[in-house]
């Protein structure tokens, strides 16, 4: 539960702390230009740009889509509960900190089940008087328990955007679809889902070594067709918003990403390929960096 997660003793989070292997989220942390994360996870992302130099664009127009599409839902459609299950560790640009930044009364539950991201969890916690955040300390394959939770928090006779972001392609499809469903099905009528997901449908090439270097450090890692995305919509009969699945920079990208703040040339030739990344501009992409698909469906 939440309250007992948050004060849990340090010494014992920082004995589930395994920094021998490298985590998904501590990786995705070093592309984002996060600190929280150790030498394996730092090799490990080295790995994959080292094998897909463009990788780093997958990371961040995944990252941007959460973005917009949280901005869409909550000042074009009016939700103002979120459920983030894979939340990973704080970054810039929150959940809550798009929401509530338009609708300062909305409610954000976090949960994730990684004690890094669980030792840092009160930078998710940090909501306007107006609105409400708590964190989960759970797995995203324990359903029942994310929802009897997060019901403390959020009103489950109201909409709530269900947002998996970048998780489903860690769990294997006997797991995965079912998960999904249980949590959309427990959701209210107009509730949306939220969905990002890697796919070698795009640029086979580039992303199976990629997922080559991941699963020889003990990943799970599924990358899943157009169509086997769009399942996760399907199964629980939600109508996908417009443009449908498609690849992550061509979801409402209209306006673009913002744009990263200058760095003086000699600071970033001192830095290496992995430090570089937080500073590139995201805006130059093609059809051919991509390997992610992303959606949001309503329920009716």
């Amino acid at each position: 539960m939440a309250g007992d997660a948050l004060s849990q003793d340090p010494a014992e989070l920082r004995r589930r702390i395994d920094t021998t292997r490298a985590h998904p989220a501590r990786v995705y942390d070093v592309f984002l230009g996060g600190k929280d994360n150790y030498p394996v996870d730092r090799d490990a992302a080295a790995a994959a740009l080292a094998a897909n130099p463009r990788g780093y664009l997958d990371v961040r127009h995944n990252r941007d889509f959460m973005r917009r599409a949280v901005t869409s839902l909550t000042a074009d459609e009016g939700i103002r509960q979120f459920l983030d299950i894979g939340t990973g560790l704080p970054t810039g640009e929150n959940v809550h900190q798009i929401a509530q930044g338009i609708a300062p009364d909305s409610r954000v539950v976090y949960v994730d089940n990684d004690p890094v991201v669980l030792a840092h969890a009160r930078a998710l916690l940090t909501s306007g008087p107006e609105g409400v955040t708590d964190y989960i300390d759970a797995d995203l394959k324990s359903p029942a328990q994310i929802l009897e939770t997060a019901a403390k928090t959020l009103d489950f006779d109201r909409p709530i955007a269900l947002c998996l972001v970048a998780i489903l392609h860690f769990v294997e499809d006997d797991e995965a679809y079912p998960v999904v469903r249980e949590l959309v099905d427990a959701l209210p009528a107009g509730s949306r889902l939220v969905l990002s997901h890697l796919t070698e449908d795009l640029n086979p090439a580039s992303i199976r070594a990629v997922k080559e270097t991941y699963t020889k450090r003990g990943f799970t890692f599924v990358l899943r067709s157009r169509d086997e995305v769009a399942r996760f919509f399907e199964q629980s009969g939600l109508v996908v918003d417009e443009p449908g699945v498609v690849p992550a920079h061509h979801w409402r990208f209209e306006d673009g990403a913002p744009v990263p703040a200058p760095v003086e040339p000699q600071v970033l030739a001192s830095m290496d390929d992995i430090e570089k990344v937080r500073y590139q501009d995201i805006n130059d992409v093609t059809d051919a960096d991509i390997n992610v698909y992303v959606a949001t469906g309503r329920k009716g």
